[in-house]
């Protein structure tokens, strides 16, 4: 049976990034409301040994990038990893979505079925089709990396709920 890769992925995480745009809005805001540098909320962690909100947001975009620029056979863009400000972050992910948007479900055609192999670092990571790694790569590890960036900024103050994550409907 064919799955619908495109159809699976792209339009829903074109839809996250876009929230979490709205998320990073909405701790300027409350900072600027606040007058509070909004460089704390950037350099923010959960806990010491876990990499800081800027991380987070650079890492999850990276997931996306270059995990549907795998599938759809498309060269990814790669970014310097140097944002620094919420303006700067708010950049790579509107970056992410312009790559999004040029994928389209013909790129991901048959891509189910495609054997994956990737280095991070000196580690190899293999996947037996396309399928397993948009179920058990892309779309897990970018919402672990959402869901931190949304954690940071609530342990933080600023006020966030559930709808600012998924949206409303």
């Amino acid at each position: 049976m064919q799955v619908p890769m495109y159809e699976l992925s792209v339009p829903m995480l074109i839809n996250m990034l876009e929230n979490l745009s709205k998320i990073l809005n909405k701790a300027q805001r409350f900072a600027d409301k606040r007058k509070i540098d909004s460089t704390v909320y950037v350099n923010s962690r959960l806990i010491a040994d876990m990499y800081p909100l800027s991380r987070q947001i650079q890492i999850g975009t990276d997931m996306v990038r270059k995990g549907i620029g795998r599938l759809a056979e498309k060269n990814a863009p790669s970014y310097a990893d140097n944002e620094k400000t919420i303006k700067q972050l708010q950049s790579r992910i509107t970056k992410t979505i312009n790559f999004l948007k040029k994928i389209k479900p013909a790129h991901m055609a048959g891509s189910e079925n495609k054997y994956i192999e990737f280095f991070i670092r000196d580690k190899k990571f293999t996947f037996k089709n396309g399928e397993d790694y948009l179920k058990r790569w892309i779309i897990p590890h970018f919402f672990f990396h959402m869901t931190t960036t949304y954690n940071i900024l609530r342990m933080n103050g600023v006020n966030l709920g559930k709808w600012d994550f998924t949206g409303k409907f």
